[in-house]
């Protein structure tokens, strides 16, 4: 049914394509902004600047009331246990620690065994992850806990920087909302239901984007919501076109990290913050950044641990995040390896803010996106390779322990031959001896889901 409504509303001429969007926020608005959403918000607030100690109390209660519900309501939990006890295996399910680590391909070979019996999927709202490697996971969800999750983040993003709940924004997302081929404007639809204009990240050639441009001033936008790889490219040509009318109150990042040389660009641009997110479709761990530059976890949300290759890590050191939910009952997900790296503040109720939430003190990256050297070594952290450099985008990807592409779109003032030989030496002094290929283009190709993917490995981490 849905590929069947897409066919159709890619025919559609472009006034028609946003009434859809209209209709489409409409009904994400019914499931967004439940009659529980206000008193969420000041619950929120509240909970800002809890004592540590009150904090853990409340975390621990919420978790203890997940894991039973999960052992005694979910199928593929209940089976679980039931057989461990089988074995003889007496382990607490009250203990976090006593339960394995979930993988995602159990959740996506099976995704309705992780459904409490007590629910009936065609009443949950469903969605599907964007699936970067090219495998989706399904998820399902309650109004309650989707009114929860966007009453949360609108405090935690909006109202922390005093940016009005109603002002235009814009998007830059992975919805194909005008067809790949286009090569006219518009490269957007307006959402009036949510006075949102949802701009393609499918057509971000230097051509074509003077026309955003003019769309983010025409539709009087306020803020702007992306991802990093999408915005940064926005803030280049407005930069190279000395455009001084596109004040912003913030740019808000999702999905992949932000750097400071990034920082620097999209804030020179459009005259504000950049304020950086973190979290996933499943809803196990997130996280956003205070006032004072701190990217505070979401308590309600879900419990971040930290794994090294033997089990949990302190605070402070790098490793995979392992996550909890505690916001979807109906769906839990205990102890969900979700494919990101970093690492958690030591000192983690201190902040200069005055919030009193724990503290991600870096967010590394996503553990596929790291490259083999052939002595062994694992490389996560490539960004420096174009630190004050005049890239607009890159990607580097491995085809072999000896030979690495690293594309480039170069923005004004890049010399491919001095710059050039600068990334190269960059990139093997964090790699050793290796062939280093390089390729110009005016823009790096998205995956489906309308992402840059900086970093891709053909090599096997075996």
């Amino acid at each position: 049914m849905h590929d069947t409504l897409m066919s159709v509303y890619r025919r559609l001429p472009a006034p028609a394509r946003s009434v859809a969007a209209t209709l489409r926020g409409i009904y994400l608005q019914h499931w967004r902004s439940g009659p529980e959403f206000e008193r969420v918000a000041e619950d929120t607030l509240t909970r800002d600047t809890w004592s540590p100690e009150r904090l853990h109390s409340w975390r621990e209660e919420q978790l203890a009331r997940l894991l039973h519900r999960a052992a005694t309501r979910v199928p593929y939990y209940r089976e679980l246990w039931t057989a461990r006890r089988r074995r003889g295996d007496r382990s607490s399910v009250e203990r976090l620690e006593h339960w394995p680590i979930l993988e995602k391909e159990e959740l996506r070979a099976n995704p309705k065994a992780f459904i409490a019996e007590d629910q009936d999927s065609r009443r949950l709202f469903h969605e599907r992850t964007s699936g970067t490697t090219g495998k989706p996971i399904d998820l399902w969800l309650s109004r309650r806990t989707l009114t929860a999750l966007y009453a949360i983040a609108q405090t935690r993003t909006l109202t922390w920087h005093d940016i009005p709940a109603r002002v235009r924004m814009a998007r830059l997302g992975g919805q194909l909302v005008v067809p790949v081929a286009q090569r006219q404007p518009p490269f957007w639809v307006w959402n009036a239901a949510m006075r949102q204009l949802y701009m393609s990240t499918f057509h971000l050639s230097p051509a074509l984007i003077p026309h955003y441009l003019d769309a983010l001033e025409r539709y009087r936008i306020r803020y702007i919501g992306s991802y990093p790889s999408s915005v940064i490219a926005l803030a280049h040509e407005a930069l190279r076109l000395q455009r001084t009318d596109l004040r912003m109150l913030a740019v808000i990042t999702n999905a992949e990290g932000v750097d400071l040389e990034q920082r620097r660009i999209i804030g020179a641009a459009f005259g504000c913050r950049v304020i950086e997110t973190y979290g996933q479709a499943e809803i196990v761990g997130f996280a956003s950044e205070c006032p004072d530059g701190h990217l505070h976890q979401w308590p309600e949300c879900g419990i971040i641990e930290v794994h090294g290759e033997h089990g949990p890590v302190a605070a402070g050191e790098s490793g995979e995040f392992v996550c909890t939910s505690l916001l979807n009952p109906d769906q839990p997900l205990v102890r969900y390896r979700v494919g990101d790296r970093g690492r958690l503040a030591k000192d983690q109720f201190r902040c200069s803010c005055g919030r009193t939430l724990p503290v991600i003190e870096a967010v590394e990256g996503r553990t596929n996106d790291s490259l083999r050297t052939a002595d062994g070594r694992t490389v996560f952290w490539l960004n420096p390779v174009f630190y004050g450099l005049p890239v607009r985008e890159s990607q580097i990807e491995q085809e072999s322990l000896t030979r690495t592409i690293v594309r480039v779109a170069p923005a004004a003032g890049f010399d491919r031959t001095r710059h050039g030989r600068i990334i190269a030496q960059r990139l093997r002094d964090r790699m050793g001896d290796v062939e280093v290929r390089l390729e110009f283009l005016d823009a790096i190709p998205r995956t489906a889901n309308g992402k840059l993917r900086a970093v891709i490995s053909r090599v096997a981490s075996a």
